[in-house]
């Protein structure tokens, strides 16, 4: 990360070695977006997502700018607005079942427990009620063995380290097979059961029917739900715990949303679809932590001709690379960009500027973008809020483990202590100030970079 972050000293488009390979890393939020919105010149390849799609198929997220627009019209009823706001009953009911067998005082791992709620709610929404609890947990299982082991298959380019029969791989290959074969046992079942008005029951339908252009075939069914499955459940899990921690660490953001939480929902043991506007700091708590702790980190694209960028050359097939978290974290476009500051992002705040919202990329833009970003906006908002009614969680004594970057970025084990919360008086200030040192970053005295400079260095 402290590499990522030193690249913008060295110019907009920054020349970097990934092993015997050249690319390109995007340091600029414009050349950034110039970038993911000519998804046709920049698609979507390199080592990165050629070893998803060898794992997820060829679904809305890996698949090539040719056939996504087919894919994301097909999918993309089921993530509009009115839909997410059905499934925000079915958010809050399982975020209140995460946490009800917690008891005061007690250890909890905060990122299995995120895990095991996103992938309720993510099966919920695209299977209904087709996993039964053992198929659940065995989902879960398999789904954090696998996370566990993208990272390094994507940043290595060769394929001969993962052939090898090791531990660790032969546990990668059995959650792959299980997954798969999970999916496969739900497909089936469904076919000969009830239709059902889910993300699955869409695609049988089109499958079984066609349409225009291609049909939906048997294998799109398959891939497209291990797709929306391996991106909807950790990354959403990742934001949730590390918002949890960051606010165990800094005690009046904390105290702003407790209170907040406590107006709105008002003794009642959940928030409904009317108080999600009205949870104002619970939402920018989340958004801050997207901001300073985006699970999805880093990206490839490939070009697919040869192209300009940053006044360089580019031949076709060259990888070209750009970090959410580097630029969420340039004090270029965010003051202070290592402390945790929600009030960035509260309506009328003065922080909340054009270069910020240019700057800020949780979920990229342009005809990629992700497709559940509201729905995850959506689920995080009601798990904080359902959660935090209840309980506070705080760090055992000692230094709070930083995130390691893996395929995504967030705590892989995150241990807090319960304790049960009475609810917070308007007006009664935060219990004790934050114990975490909040050393200021200090903020370069000018910024030579502008878009489009011919800042191409070798790092």
């Amino acid at each position: 990360m402290a590499f990522l972050n030193s690249l913008p000293a060295r110019g907009d488009l920054v020349e970097i070695r990934l092993g015997p390979l050249r690319a390109w890393m995007v340091c600029h939020p414009e050349l950034v977006h110039q970038v993911l919105m000519d998804a046709r010149t920049f698609d979507k390849g390199g080592s990165q997502y050629d070893r998803l799609r060898a794992l997820m198929g060829d679904g809305v997220v890996t698949c090539r700018q040719e056939v996504h627009r087919r894919q994301r019209t097909l999918l993309q009823p089921d993530f509009r607005a009115s839909r997410v706001a059905d499934y925000t009953e079915l958010m809050g009911e399982e975020a209140e079942s995460a946490c009800r067998t917690w008891r005061p005082g007690r250890t909890i791992d905060v990122s299995a427990a995120m895990m095991a709620l996103t992938t309720r709610v993510t099966s919920r929404v695209l299977l209904s009620d087709s996993l039964d609890d053992a198929r659940a947990a065995q989902m879960r299982n398999a789904l954090g063995t696998i996370v566990r082991g993208l990272f390094v298959r994507t940043v290595v380019p060769v394929d001969a380290p993962f052939r090898v029969p090791t531990p660790a791989n032969r546990r990668y290959r059995r959650a792959v097979d299980r997954l798969h074969g999970i999916i496969d046992s739900v497909i089936a079942e469904r076919r000969r059961g009830t239709p059902r008005d889910d993300l699955l029951g869409t695609l049988l339908t089109a499958a079984r029917d066609g349409g225009e252009g291609a049909a939906v075939t048997e294998q799109e069914v398959h891939d497209q739900l291990i797709t929306l499955l391996l991106t909807g459940v950790e990354t959403t899990a990742l934001c949730i715990a590390s918002t949890f921690s960051l606010l165990a660490q800094h005690p009046e953001p904390e105290h702003r949303l407790h209170s907040e939480v406590d107006t709105v929902l008002a003794g009642r043991r959940r928030p409904d679809l009317d108080d999600l506007s009205r949870l104002v700091h619970t939402r920018a708590a989340v958004t801050e932590t997207l901001r300073h702790s985006p699970p999805g980190w880093l990206f490839t694209r490939v070009t697919t001709r040869e192209t300009e960028l940053a006044g360089c050359r580019l031949p076709r097939g060259a990888t070209v690379l750009y970090s959410p978290y580097l630029l969420h974290h340039d004090p270029a476009s965010f003051p202070d960009p290592e402390l945790f500051l929600p009030e960035r992002w509260l309506p009328g705040s003065e922080q909340i500027t054009a270069v910020q919202h240019r700057a800020m990329l949780p979920f990229a833009t342009g005809s990629r973008k992700c497709i559940g970003d509201a729905f995850a906006m959506a689920e995080a908002t009601v798990a904080v809020a359902t959660i935090s009614s209840r309980w506070r969680l705080r760090h055992p004594p000692g230094p709070v483990e930083q995130p390691r970057p893996a395929v995504t970025l967030g705590p892989r084990s995150l241990p807090m202590i319960c304790e049960p919360r009475s609810p917070t008086p308007a007006g009664t200030p935060p219990r004790a100030r934050s114990l975490v040192p909040r050393t200021t970053v200090t903020s370069r005295t000018q910024d030579p970079r502008t878009a489009g400079d011919n800042g191409v260095d070798d790092a």
